[in-house]
């Protein structure tokens, strides 16, 4: 009996998507403003060449992959030359990096994308280049150089109480903002390390140079949009107003450029400083979404995230009614999701479920969808992707020793795929419901108001005459809940959750979502 509860399992779940009366394949493709953009970090992705990089035709490889999950874009880490791992230290603006591949590599990744009805979103670093940037190496040689501009100085002894002095903030732990070059008495500015001089875009010719490098990778290279880092910093904090600025200008001549084209913002702080972002940069990373839901886990407290992410989403329309709510459960830069919730297996699956089943425009970071496991340093969090055993993964990456994310902890792709059970399948299932599902897509978010026990999270999902309902049980105590009597058509359900005489049953970590007929 015991080899037939995964088949049972995939049965019970077969039956809760036909009570939704869709077909197989019936889905949509709502990206940007509700679609799922998956994020890949291609140095762990899929080595195609046997050189233990990840690489660009690993990646057209791999494609398949990315459309079954159910996935409508991809946001690709840094692809640009650079001379560190991570390549958040740009050298050339308008290359990839040759571990990566070649241009026509990437041309050709994109049209196999495009073909698929995959989009592309590449990681644009402008805050910042590499210290080894040719305008950099040209800055450094003397006062009087054209691209000494291109950078922020100052003479030492006029900031000689700030070398060592730094407001330690959400994004960076750096105490040195400002770098000794070597050259004499002028220091140069880098927020995050010496590495990483900061432009100074003060100067409109360096404006001029980042609107051009954009588009060249929009119209010559034929990307569909940026994911912009560290888009706070492009001036010092006391000079937010002129960041808003720079951002709605950059927005502009984009445009001009493609007028569709897609922009999400890094604004890495809270609601009331990501805000005014917004005119500028239409989707912008919800950092709170991801604080709170691993918060609501801690704290068995359902409805604190619900209640924060509608005070963010209301914040956010007073701002403009045209924004895209970037959601995440985890990235390339926090621990990776199974580790932050205990390594509970049953918390993981739901934790999608909640990001599914909530507002926004979610992401997912590559290997998630198998259980990756993950913490600080940044490295152990991008280790390479499973595939398979590795006894048979040719194109598992092993540019890094893997710590966390090794066969005897997380169970490869090709395994996963054959379990009903599976991460990977679960996360499949929940993804084809959301796209199946307007309501849950594209709905608006209203709380339940009624008497509600503390691990319980309740909310609707309301999109033109559909009308959802959504349970998730944060505790491993079973709850129960009596909702409005209309709410009687599950169509879905997870857990053993279930619905009886209009009380909604929900075992530990469970969940349920339940149509108005």
């Amino acid at each position: 009996m015991k080899h037939l509860l995964p088949l049972i399992a995939l049965l019970i779940l077969t039956l809760t998507f036909s009570c939704t009366g869709l077909k197989e394949g019936e889905v949509e493709n709502h990206w940007p403003h509700a679609g799922i953009t998956y994020e890949i970090f291609i140095q762990s992705f899929y080595d195609s060449n046997g050189d233990s990089i990840g690489d660009i035709n690993g990646v057209i490889k791999k494609l398949d992959h990315v459309k079954e999950l159910g996935a409508n874009a991809i946001w690709f880490m840094p692809i640009m030359p650079s001379p560190s791992y991570h390549k958040y230290d740009v050298t050339d603006y308008k290359d990839i990096h040759p571990d990566y591949g070649t241009m026509e590599d990437f041309k050709k990744l994109l049209a196999e994308a495009h073909k698929k009805d995959i989009k592309v979103v590449i990681d644009m670093i402008i805050n910042h280049t590499s210290s080894k940037h040719p305008w950099f190496l040209e800055a450094k040689k003397g006062r009087d150089n054209p691209y000494r501009d291109y950078y922020v100085w100052a003479q030492k002894d006029t900031i000689a109480d700030y070398i060592n002095k730094k407001t330690i903030t959400i994004d960076s732990d750096n105490i040195r903002q400002w770098h000794d070059p070597g050259i004499g008495e002028d220091y140069y500015y880098g927020f995050f390390i010496g590495d990483m001089p900061d432009l100074n875009f003060d100067n409109p010719r360096v404006r001029e140079e980042i609107y051009e490098i954009g588009r060249f990778w929009l119209e010559e290279v034929g990307v569909d949009g940026f994911r912009l880092d560290a888009a706070k910093h492009i001036f010092p904090d006391d000079r937010p107003e002129d960041n808003h600025a720079f951002w709605r200008e950059f927005r502009e001549k984009m445009v001009e450029i493609k007028p569709d084209v897609y922009l999400v913002g890094e604004v890495y702080d809270k609601k009331d400083i990501v805000a005014p972002y917004l005119p500028g940069l239409p989707a912008l990373f919800n950092f709170d979404f991801h604080y709170n839901l691993i918060e609501s886990y801690e704290k068995e407290d359902g409805m604190l995230l619900v209640k924060k992410q509608k005070e963010v989403l209301d914040f956010y329309l007073d701002i403009t009614k045209d924004f895209i709510d970037a959601t995440f459960s985890s990235n390339h830069d926090q621990p990776r999701l199974l580790n932050s919730l205990d390594e509970n297996p049953k918390k993981l699956k739901q934790a999608i479920n909640i990001l599914m089943t909530m507002p926004g425009a979610p992401y997912l970071y590559y290997g998630e969808e198998i259980g990756m496991l993950g913490k600080k340093p940044d490295e152990q969090i991008r280790e390479p992707f499973l595939w398979d055993m590795k006894a048979n993964d040719k194109g598992r990456a092993a540019w890094i020793e893997p710590i966390y994310s090794i066969d005897e902890t997380v169970t490869p792709l090709a395994i996963q795929k054959s379990m009903s059970t599976s991460y990977f399948n679960h996360y499949k299932e929940i993804i084809k419901l959301r796209n199946s599902n307007r309501a849950l897509a594209l709905g608006n978010l209203e709380l339940f108001e009624g008497e509600l026990a503390k691990p319980l999270m309740a909310f609707f999902r309301n999109h033109q005459d559909q009308e959802v309902m959504v349970v998730h049980n944060l505790s491993d105590v079973q709850q129960s809940l009596k909702i409005s009597e209309e709410y009687t058509k599950i169509i879905y359900s997870y857990g053993m959750s279930d619905l009886e005489n209009g009380q909604v049953i929900l075992p530990g970590y469970s969940s349920i979502v339940i149509e108005r007929e």
